[in-house]
């Protein structure tokens, strides 16, 4: 049995903001640390480093030992009329997986985290596009942190860029057929999309530290 719509959304946030106070702090520490700086401002960085790694692991094991291979099952099961839940459950747990690789490539990117993300990422993506309308918030979300991906990790502006544009216009193409609840929940990532997109193609931005929005 799969966590509901509700269980997931639950799960999603909490562990987002137990690690979203890691990845900042290390972020802004490190971003002021130099080569002179003191062995106790190392050791602060390095606490928050394993406290947040900590986090994205717990959560990485029961996504790769339960959640993700249980999504799969129920979704090979179901019946033709259930395909759309179990194809969703499953595209979820795949983007929260490549999210918690990204955030551990924030940290350590020469362990193989940014591979992982970048494959949990497309195999979301892969289904997402086949599943997923073009304005579904998860599809959304997942060309979101993607694109993200490849600018801050993989360090390809050019397929970042592409992934976002490709993703807006797609779902701008969209927003007429949409109620008002589903219109306000994909304009809201719209919008972070195309700020990103501003941000990346903007080339007075190529030696300032950007705060890239994800979902």
């Amino acid at each position: 049995e799969d966590l509901d719509v509700e269980e997931r959304n639950l799960l999603s946030v909490g562990y987002k903001n137990l690690v979203g106070a890691g990845r900042g702090s290390h972020r802004q520490v490190k971003h002021q640390m130099d080569s002179k700086s003191s062995e106790l401002a190392k050791g602060f960085l390095e606490v928050i480093a394993v406290e947040t790694t900590g986090v994205c692991k717990e959560i990485l094991g029961v996504l790769e030992e339960t959640l993700i291979p249980n999504a799969k099952k129920l979704n090979e099961k179901a019946a033709t009329e259930d395909k759309d839940a179990t194809m969703q459950a499953c595209i979820f747990y795949l983007k929260m997986a490549g999210d918690y690789y990204r955030y551990l490539a924030e940290i350590d990117k020469n362990s193989g985290h940014e591979k992982k993300a970048q494959n949990f990422y497309t195999e979301g993506s892969e289904l997402a596009k086949t599943a997923l309308p073009a304005t579904d918030p998860i599809r959304l979300g997942l060309a979101l942190n993607l694109s993200v991906c490849y600018y801050e990790i993989l360090d390809n502006r050019k397929e970042a860029c592409k992934l976002a544009k490709d993703a807006f216009d797609q779902a701008i193409s969209k927003l007429d057929q949409l109620e008002e609840v589903q219109y306000k929940d994909a304009t809201l990532i719209m919008q972070l999309l195309r700020d990103n997109l501003t941000l990346w193609t903007n080339s007075e931005n190529d030696d300032v530290t950007l705060e890239n929005a994800d979902e």
